[in-house]
């Protein structure tokens, strides 16, 4: 069945008494913060640690160069390696971050699209710092990436949490059911909505429906035009029945049918990221919320699901 459409109000109403007064506040809970390198879209592992104490008010930048070995890159505040891992000539490839799974904002990368570091960017308590070393030919921008989950859901966005909302699509609710007991399990509340209402600049949406429902909404266009315009090296096929998954030029190498499901976040650079966790049929949906674990996510920019088997997008061309 079709979920009857809930006015925006509502939904945010509904939102904030879960939260308890959470809104956009600050939040509390575990104060440990954890910095991950990474290369090739998260293939392979540079280096990591988990801190429990950051000072306060550190910045970034400082914090970076105080746990890792970091070198200047050719251009103004960009990095050429991260403990030894070096950035190519010109800055192909070059260093991206993410913060709880959200990308630099428009206008933090220089003229030829690498990451640069705010120096008042600030470490908050909780954060998630993700660097991972990738071409960014496909794509010049990845706005979202869905490894460091359950961020941004419990810490939220430059140290503010956001209300969670599921939007769920038709005939999907048992897959709606399973991710909101996920969130609840990490300490997100989370209220559902009906499939097209959209996340806004005060909300985090989790999209949860086949493509077909999915197609001609706002994240689904931007997929559909491919990974240039949404980060994702994924996109639907005739009408939704194939799942075609992109290597990291942007060409296609795989193409799935039915029971093919994908995880993803993407946004429009207004709104709040918006995560879709979809596929080809209501199999496909069902095995990609299966698939909305911390473990299973892990250091993934997005993640396609074909029966049992788990492939990081965009594919490795090595494996």
């Amino acid at each position: 069945m079709r979920f009857r459409r809930i006015p925006l109000p509502v939904v945010l109403a509904a939102c904030a008494a879960l939260c308890a007064g959470c809104g956009l506040q600050p939040r509390t809970g575990s104060s440990r913060v954890s910095f991950v390198v990474t290369r090739d879209f998260g293939a392979r592992g540079v280096a990591s640690t988990s801190e429990t104490r950051i000072p306060g008010h550190q910045s970034l930048a400082a914090a970076m160069a105080h746990f890792f070995t970091v070198t200047p890159g050719d251009t103004d505040r960009t990095y050429g390696s991260i403990d030894g891992a070096k950035a190519g000539p010109g800055g192909s490839p070059g260093w991206f971050y993410y913060v709880n799974g959200i990308a630099v904002q428009p206008g933090a990368q220089n003229d030829r699209d690498e990451a640069i570091v705010p120096s008042n960017t600030l470490v908050h308590p909780g954060d998630q710092i993700w660097w991972d070393l990738h071409d960014p030919a496909a794509a010049r921008t990845i706005p979202a990436v869905v490894g460091s989950f359950p961020e941004p859901f419990v810490h939220g966005i430059g140290g503010k949490r956001y209300p969670t909302t599921l939007e769920c699509g038709a005939d999907v609710q048992s897959a709606c059911d399973a991710i909101g007991a996920q969130l609840r399990r990490d300490g997100v509340p989370v209220a559902d909505q009906a499939l097209g209402t959209g996340s806004g600049q005060d909300t985090l949406a989790i999209v949860v429906a086949t493509w077909h429902d999915l197609d001609g909404s706002l994240a689904g266009d931007l997929v559909a035009h491919g990974p240039r315009n949404s980060g994702v090296y994924a996109r639907f096929t005739d009408g939704g029945a194939a799942l075609q998954l992109m290597d990291p030029r942007g060409q296609v190498v795989r193409t799935l049918g039915a029971g093919a499901g994908l995880v993803a976040a993407t946004n429009d650079n207004v709104n709040q990221p918006e995560w879709l966790v979809t596929g080809t049929d209501l199999a496909g949906v069902k095995a990609a919320a299966a698939a909305l674990t911390p473990a299973t996510l892990r250091d993934h920019f997005a993640l396609a699901v074909d029966g049992a088997t788990d492939i990081p997008v965009p594919v490795d061309p090595s494996r």
